[in-house]
C-alpha cells in the first residue's frame, strides 16, 4: 500500500534539528552579526581628531600646572635645606659649648671630691635629668662660689639653648621629608603627563597628523587677527591721549599758566626695564621648552619670565601663581611691552607681552621659545595682565 506522508520540504525542522542549508545559513547570519556587533564599538571609541586635540593640549597644560608645583616645591625644598643645614651647623656649635660647660662642673666635683667638701651633692647635680630638676629638690646653689655659680648657669643656658635648637632642627628635617615627597610627587605627574600626550599623539596616522597641524594654523590665524585687532585699539587709544595732552598743552599755553603735561609713560624708569626685559626674552627665541628650567639653555614659562626680568634688575618668584601676584594688574587694553600675560583660571601660563598683541614664551613640552599671540588659545583663556615694576 502506497505511503500517504507527504515529503518534507527542504529546510523544515526534523525532530528539532535543522536541516544542513537552514543551519549554514543561520551560523552564517550570526557570525556576521557577531563581526558587526565587535566592529561597532571600536569605530566608537576611536576619540575624533578635535577630540585628541583637546586631550593632548589638556595634558600639556596639566603638566604644566605640575611643572609649577613641582618648581613650587623645588624652592622650598631648597630653602629648607639650607635652614636644616644651618640649625644643624647651631645643634654641632651649641653641644661643643654644652660640653664644655660640663666638663668645667666636672672639674668642680672632682676638686670637691679630692677635698671632701660637697661630693655627693655636685655627683648627684651632674646625675640630674637635668639641673633645674636638682635645684628644685636641694639646696646646693646655696653652698657653690661664685664661680661654681657661673658656671652652673652657662651650663643651663646651653643645655636648654642646645635642646631648642635640636628640637627646631628636628621639625625642619621633618618639613624637609616632606618637600622632598612633594617635589617627587610633582615630577612623577608632569612626566606622566608628558607621557600620555605623547602616546596619544603616536597613534594618529599621518594624514591625521596633517589635518591636526591644518587645525592648529587655523587657530594661529584667528589668533593673529585678535592680535591685529587688539594693536589697532590700543594704537587709537595711544593718539587719543597724544592728542588730548596737546589740547592741555594748549590751553596751559593760552592762559600763560606756564604748567605742560609730559606725554610720556607715566613711569619711564619701566620702560626702560622693559627694554632690557625684552632684548634678553628675545635673544632666547629658538631655546627648547623644558620643564623646571630656567635656562641659560632652556626654559619653561615662569623661568623665562623671572629670567628676563631678572636681566632688568627686577626679582619675580619663580611659579606663576606667585608673579601673577608680583606687580600691579593692569587691563589687557592698557597692556604696555614688558608686562606680564597670565593664561586660565588656575593661572598656569605665562608669557612677556611685547606690544601688538604679541607676547614672547615658552609654549609647551616639544616646542621652543617664540614669538605668538597673546591669543593663541582664545580670548577666554587670557586670564591678567601684571605690570612687574
Amino acid at each position: 500500500m502506497a505511503s500517504h506522508r507527504k515529503s518534507r520540504p527542504a529546510g523544515t525542522r526534523v525532530a528539532g534539528i535543522r536541516t544542513p542549508a537552514l543551519a549554514t545559513a543561520a551560523l552564517t547570519s550570526v557570525a556576521l552579526l557577531s563581526q558587526s556587533a565587535n566592529a561597532a564599538p571600536e569605530a566608537d571609541d576611536k576619540p575624533s581628531l578635535e577630540e585628541v586635540e583637546k586631550k593632548v593640549d589638556d595634558l600639556y597644560r596639566q603638566a604644566e600646572s605640575a611643572t609649577d608645583k613641582y618648581n613650587s616645591a623645588k624652592e622650598k625644598t631648597t630653602k629648607q635645606r639650607k635652614r636644616v643645614d644651618t640649625l644643624l651647623d647651631d645643634v654641632a656649635e651649641r653641644t661643643q659649648k654644652l660640653n664644655e660647660a660640663r666638663e668645667e662642673l666636672g672639674s668642680f666635683a672632682a676638686a670637691q671630691y679630692r677635698t671632701g667638701a660637697s661630693a655627693p651633692d655636685t655627683a648627684t647635680f651632674l646625675l640630674a635629668d637635668t639641673p633645674q630638676d636638682y635645684f628644685d629638690q636641694t639646696q646646693l646653689m646655696g653652698r657653690m662660689t661664685g664661680r661654681q655659680k657661673v658656671a652652673v648657669d652657662d651650663y643651663v643656658t646651653q643645655q636648654s639653648e642646645t635642646m631648642k635648637k635640636r628640637q627646631e632642627a628636628t621639625e625642619s628635617l621633618e618639613t624637609l621629608t616632606e618637600t622632598q615627597g612633594d617635589l617627587k610627587t610633582a615630577k612623577a605627574t608632569v612626566q606622566r603627563k608628558l607621557a600620555d600626550a605623547r602616546e596619544l599623539l603616536s597613534k594618529l596616522t599621518a594624514e591625521e597628523k596633517a589635518r591636526l597641524a591644518a587645525i592648529e594654523r587655523e587657530k594661529q590665524q584667528e589668533a593673529a587677527r585678535k592680535a591685529a585687532e587688539l594693536a589697532r585699539q590700543q594704537a587709537a587709544q595711544q593718539q587719543a591721549q597724544e592728542q588730548a595732552a596737546q589740547q592741555q598743552d594748549s590751553g596751559s599755553s593760552s592762559t600763560g599758566s606756564g604748567s605742560s603735561t609730559s606725554t610720556a609713560p607715566a613711569d619711564s624708569s619701566y620702560a626702560t626695564k622693559a627694554e632690557k626685559a625684552l632684548a634678553f626674552a628675545r635673544a632666547q627665541i629658538g631655546k627648547p621648552y623644558v620643564w623646571g628650567a630656567v635656562g641659560p639653555g632652556s626654559y619653561d614659562c615662569s623661568g623665562l619670565t623671572q629670567a628676563a626680568w631678572k636681566a632688568a634688575g627686577v626679582t619675580l618668584p619663580r611659579t606663576t601663581y606667585d608673579q601673577v601676584n608680583a606687580g600691579t594688574t593692569v587691563s589687557l587694553a592698557d597692556a604696555q611691552p614688558g608686562d606680564l600675560v597670565f593664561f586660565y583660571d588656575d593661572v598656569t601660563h605665562v608669557g612677556i607681552y611685547i606690544g601688538n598683541g604679541m607676547m614672547i614664551h615658552a609654549p609647551k613640552p616639544g616646542t621652543y621659545v617664540r614669538e605668538e599671540s597673546i591669543y593663541y588659545d582664545g580670548q577666554s583663556a587670557i586670564h591678567s595682565v601684571v605690570r612687574p615694576a
